[in-house]
């Protein structure tokens, strides 16, 4: 049986083996063409809106449209509310992964620690991407030296 605990584990494990080919295997032709599809994410935004229209009521909906701490925190206090949340991170993060590892692909910058703090806490992986893109252009543009022998 579908219940909420069985799909929210499912979406869990749905995401593993597109984190595992991008931070494992990122230079397989087989990754490459996996992750450049937006294929994956049609299944988790599918249960995203599935999660959503159950989790919203009038009170829920008046509450998000005039957002304030307390009442979000009761809205996630709910397991379909949580859910719903839980999909939403898990289609952002591995969104934001695959940019990650396009970017590295394109550029020739190491992805591998940007991935792996983005599959953990999505912003932390963007922000190490984003210092490690700056960084390596930096590198990149100081003039080379040639030593005499």
């Amino acid at each position: 049986m579908l219940t909420t605990t069985n799909l929210f584990n499912l979406a869990n494990l749905f995401v593993l083996p597109f984190w595992t080919l991008m931070i494992l295997l990122p230079n397989w032709g087989i990754t490459k063409k996996i992750i450049q599809s937006y294929l994956p994410f049609i299944p988790l935004i599918a249960l995203y809106i599935y999660f959503i229209s159950g989790a919203i009521t009038g009170e829920s909906a008046q509450a998000l449209a005039n957002p304030q701490l307390a009442d979000i925190a009761r809205f996630f206090s709910d397991e379909a509310a949580a859910a719903t949340g839980w999909v939403h991170f898990l289609v952002m993060d591995l969104f934001v992964g695959r940019w990650i590892y396009q970017q590295g692909q394109q550029t020739g910058v190491w992805t591998i620690h940007s991935l792996i703090l983005c599959l953990f806490a999505g912003p932390v992986g963007l922000l190490s991407h984003i210092i490690t893109q700056w960084v390596s252009e930096k590198v990149k543009q100081q003039p080379q030296t040639v030593e005499s022998t």
